[in-house]
This record gives C-alpha cells, sequence and structure tokens, in this order.
C-alpha cells in the first residue's frame, strides 16, 4: 500500500513540474491520408460546340471540339472511384454528333480498370453526360449531393424548375437503387470528406447542387471540377460558364479551387481537350494529372 502510494505521489508531483510520467513514448503521428492517382479518361468528341455555351460572353461564332470525358481515382486497397459516368443511351447520338465514342465501362479499360471493378460512382450533376453510364455499374456506390438529389428526383414536378438536360431514364434508376442505403450514398452539403483523402465541394451552381471534388495525391490536392468549370479558359480569363443558376456563384468557385488545389494546373476543367495536351501521358485517350 505503501509503495503504491508513493508511486501515486511521485505522478501528482511530476505533473506538477510540467513533466510528463512518460516522456520516451514516441509523440503522436499525423494522419496519413490515402494517395490517389487521378486520370482523365477520353469517351468521344462533340465537334463544333458553339464556345458561348461554355464560356459567359464569348464570340458566339467561335466553335470548338469538346471533350467528353470521366475521371478515375485509383487509391489504395483496390478503391476505383470513377468520378461522372458519361452516357450510352441511343437518343443522343441522334442528337449530337459524337466521335470516337468509346461506351464509359469500356473507355475504363484503357486505364488498365476491368467496369466490374468500379467500386464507387461519383456524380457531379444530373446532366445526361454526366449521369448517363452510371447504370453501366450496378455494384458501385453512388455518392450525389442530397440537395441535387432531391431537386430533381423525389421532388414532384413544377413549372418553375429547370430541368434541362436531365434525362427521365437516369432518374428513374436513381430511384430504382434508392432504397438501398449501402449503394446510394446522399452527401449533405460542402466540404465533407466522404471517401478518406477525398473531399466534395459545392458551389459552382452549375445545376442546382452541383460539385466538385478535391483529391489527395502525391503531387498534392488535384481539383476535379467537372462542369462547374467547363474549361481552361474560363479560369484564365475568369469567366464564369456559361450555364449555371448563378454566376456569382461559379466564379467564387473557381477561386476557391485555386486555393484547394496545390497548383492551379492540377484543376481539371469538365470538357476540355487541351486536358489531353497538357498531361499526355500513358496517352491513348487517358491523361494522368500529375
Amino acid at each position: 500500500m505503501i509503495r503504491k502510494m508513493s508511486a501515486l505521489m511521485l505522478l501528482f508531483a511530476l505533473s506538477a513540474m510540467g513533466i510528463s510520467a512518460d516522456q520516451n513514448a514516441p509523440a503522436p503521428q499525423p494522419e496519413v491520408k490515402p494517395a490517389y492517382q487521378v486520370f482523365a479518361i477520353s469517351y468521344g468528341v462533340i465537334p463544333d460546340f458553339p464556345v458561348a455555351q461554355l464560356v459567359a460572353g464569348a464570340d458566339k461564332s467561335r466553335k470548338m471540339d469538346i471533350q467528353l470525358m470521366v475521371w478515375l481515382l485509383k487509391g489504395p486497397g483496390g478503391r476505383n472511384i470513377l468520378v461522372d459516368s458519361g452516357f450510352y443511351r441511343e437518343k443522343y447520338f441522334k442528337q449530337y454528333k459524337i466521335k470516337d465514342f468509346i461506351k464509359p465501362s469500356e473507355a475504363v479499360r484503357k486505364a488498365g480498370v476491368k467496369p466490374q471493378e468500379i467500386t464507387d460512382v461519383v456524380i457531379t450533376h444530373m446532366h445526361w453526360d454526366h449521369a448517363g453510364g452510371a447504370d453501366l455499374f450496378p455494384t458501385a456506390k453512388v455518392w450525389i449531393q442530397k440537395d441535387e438529389y432531391k431537386y430533381y428526383v423525389t421532388d414532384p414536378d413544377s413549372p418553375a424548375k429547370n430541368k434541362s438536360g436531365i434525362d427521365p431514364d437516369d432518374v428513374a434508376w436513381l430511384v430504382k437503387i434508392a432504397g438501398n442505403r449501402k449503394q446510394l450514398k446522399l452527401v449533405d452539403g460542402d466540404a465533407k470528406e466522404m471517401i478518406r483523402g477525398i473531399v466534395f465541394y459545392t458551389g459552382g451552381r452549375h445545376t442546382y447542387a452541383s460539385q466538385y471534388l478535391g483529391v489527395n495525391t502525391k503531387a498534392g490536392t488535384v481539383v476535379v471540377a467537372s462542369d462547374n468549370l467547363y474549361l481552361y479558359e474560363n479560369l484564365e480569363k475568369h469567366a464564369p460558364i456559361a450555364s449555371t443558376f448563378d454566376a456569382a456563384s461559379n466564379l467564387n468557385a473557381q477561386d476557391r479551387m485555386k486555393k484547394i488545389a496545390s497548383n492551379p494546373r492540377l484543376i481539371v476543367p469538365g470538357h476540355d481537350p487541351e486536358v489531353f495536351v497538357r498531361f499526355p501521358k500513358p496517352g491513348n485517350g487517358v491523361a494522368k494529372i500529375e
């Protein structure tokens, strides 16, 4: 009993002098977040697209071939996250002249991943060319902003709503999986690290509640902007995208992306073919962002 009391008194004495009882214990280490590899993957091209529909205030006579792409985040432990899922439904081939099309489930093979190996699909927004291929990866978890899901999928239709570019078939598929909370994951708001090493951001307002990602990589934080930033030109001219609920919020999002990314060159726009020029490797319609 005397020995126990002596030890206790010694601990109190050391504490009073500001001395730790275990000075040799290692200092706590900061959390090491997983580092992802980020790939842009081409699945087609729309030729002669009006630039004025991409960059607010652009010359209406300007046209360019715009890139259709998805983004693959390769993580440790076999985690393969697809950001956006492209499209494949026949109706859009009648509406647009699309070149060099590859079904998104086949396009991911160019980056060395089989479609059944996609573990997660992040839908940045509900437009047909970004959400239209989610059902090609039926076993993957699907991540979408809660407010985006509510606005386009669960709320009653209203004449005042802008649902341009939303495919009823995409909505129907999300309704189909809605009962499986292990598959459908609703992101509730801004700056949420829903997956370790990946932060979900809102604010671009391309659609009602579109989102973009900050991704931890060995090169630093990469921003996968999707359509919250159509072209590098938007960023370089500080010009809002031409299709947005709120131009001011889109410009604010651009400014924020510059702060989030470790380097401005690591901000990846949604439809710019220049991505594959600035990041030419490994090639064959695949660009590693590094």
